[in-house]
């Protein structure tokens, strides 16, 4: 059993309470066990970050101060926490002026940031320590059959804070291979989905999903996998609309990497958040449930 703190982020507690709670579903069937990071808070967010990137600095370095007291890595499921709460670490490593400054913002609550812990993406370290081998090892309903297409989306591999290749990630198909389904073809793994824009500029965004909903749909994908709560909302929540603006039929379900070996390990749709999927996977996910 590998231990680590676990920061759920956010978006576990709101739109995408599945990913929250088919990683810890999935956690305990592979031998990792996640402490929940006592009292965090919201990472800073990237939309955040652009406004004043200092004072964003500040509370995700709060985050990373509460969780070096425990000396476990800090891992989170979400993409957009793992590159807000890592740029934060790079930045204040690569700072020493913007370190003081901001310890002397979290020395009003008695903590301080030393610049020991490290920040991981949980598909990540379910590449790294758990392994696909392993993962293989725990499959009790193989998905043959299931066309997936590996949706990683833009943010956790890019350059500066990645694991996987910046333009053809392979780490989600490999999860994919792992539990027995069959990978399609899926050049836009790695596009923008619009992210948080879709609040903003709508019609913008309902472009970018269309493209990736096509690609997914054009190769014979009966569902698109990602890690990111970002990306499954926006293709999840607004599949609808990306039909009504451009008369498709687009009946896709998203689901979460987690979900995906949570199904193959033989955990039940309640102990996944499978219902709180908009587009149903019922359908799809029928024969292995």
């Amino acid at each position: 059993m590998k231990s680590y703190t676990y920061f759920p982020g956010c978006s576990s507690e709101a739109t995408a309470v599945g990913l929250d709670i088919s990683t810890r579903a999935i956690a305990e069937v592979l031998g990792m066990e996640l402490k929940e990071l006592e009292d965090w808070n919201c990472c800073g967010s990237t939309p955040y970050g652009s406004l004043d990137e200092t004072e964003s600095i500040v509370i995700a370095a709060r985050n990373l101060a509460l969780a070096e007291k425990t000396g476990l890595d800090l891992v989170t499921p979400c993409s957009s926490c793992f590159v807000t709460l890592n740029k934060a670490r790079i930045h204040m490593m690569e700072k020493p002026q913007l370190k003081e400054k901001v310890n002397a913002a979290l020395s009003a609550a008695n903590l301080e940031y030393k610049g020991t812990v490290k920040v991981r993406l949980l598909i990540e370290a379910l590449m790294s320590d758990i392994t696909t081998k392993q993962i293989s090892g725990k499959v009790k309903k193989p998905l043959k059959g299931l066309k997936v297409a590996p949706y990683t989306g833009c943010q956790e591999v890019r350059p500066r804070f990645g694991f996987d290749h910046p333009e053809n990630p392979v780490a989600l198909d490999d999860i994919v291979t792992a539990v027995g389904a069959d990978v399609v073809p899926y050049p836009s793994k790695c596009k923008c989905c619009g992210g948080s824009a879709v609040i903003a500029e709508e019609g913008l965004t309902l472009e970018l999903m269309y493209r990736l909903l096509d690609d997914a749909a054009k190769n014979g994908a009966e569902c698109i996998v990602t890690p990111c709560p970002l990306c499954q909302m926006n293709l999840d929540a607004y599949q609808g609309k990306v039909n009504a603006k451009y008369n498709t039929k687009f009946n896709l379900p998203v689901l979460f990497v987690t979900q995906l070996i949570g199904v193959a390990v033989g955990l039940k749709a309640d102990q996944l958040g499978l219902k709180k999927n908009i587009v149903s996977p019922n359908k799809v996910l029928a024969k292995y449930l």
